[in-house]
């Protein structure tokens, strides 16, 4: 990550997520549809939506969890396609996506046989929301919604609704933070969070206050 980007207002992202036929690319699974919100000092200034055809039938368990049918993805463009776009909507930006690790490895895997890069990284909201969020009983995004009373259209397991609840839920923890007086706080204060242990995380807001 550049000295630049490390030190970006966390309230300026992109959070992204994926659907996919399955939980590993190392296992042939193959992205279907990728949807993200671009943030701009905590305003929505921009989507990218599109599904993308893995050029394989998906399953029957897929097509009911996702309501992603495969004759959607039969007229959708090829992953290289809508990925190369991807990979331009993402440039010069920080990245955030709910299970982190889960999208990255579908980001890495699906961009690297384009040979396009990204210079941001990458920061995980479940793992934050488990250090800022300590009282809800799951952290698994619908239900962080539930609990947080967060406004949203039903619609769950599309990426471009995940992407935007995700967003909400991003925009709620810093303004949760905002409270405990550090307000503007940097990309990179977020990726510490989400490393710090419960017990250290007192420590760690004391010293971004300089109290």
């Amino acid at each position: 990550m550049s000295s630049t980007l490390a030190h970006t207002p966390a309230h300026s992202v992109i959070v992204l997520d994926f659907e996919t036929t399955g939980l590993s690319p190392n296992m042939g699974d193959r992205a279907i549809e990728i949807g993200a919100v671009k943030l701009v000092d905590g305003e929505v200034v921009d989507t990218f939506q599109a599904l993308m055809n893995p050029g394989f039938r998906v399953s029957s368990f897929i097509e009911g969890y996702t309501g992603i049918t495969n004759n959607m993805l039969r007229t959708a463009q090829p992953c290289a396609e809508v990925m190369a776009q991807f990979g331009e909507f993402i440039a010069g930006s920080n990245l955030v996506a709910h299970n982190a690790s889960f999208d990255k490895r579908f980001l890495d895997a699906e961009l690297e046989p384009l040979n396009v890069g990204y210079s941001g990284q990458f920061a995980c909201s479940m793992l934050i929301a488990r250090r800022l969020i300590q009282d809800a009983p799951s952290h698994k995004l619908g239900e962080l919604v539930r609990f947080k009373r967060i406004d949203h259209d039903g619609v769950f397991h599309r990426a471009l609704a995940d992407a935007q609840m995700t967003a909400k839920l991003w925009m709620l923890m810093l303004d949760e933070l905002d409270q405990q007086h550090i307000r503007n706080p940097e990309f990179r204060l977020m990726q510490t969070i989400s490393k710090t242990s419960k017990q250290a995380l007192d420590g760690v807001f004391r010293k971004v206050r300089g109290s």
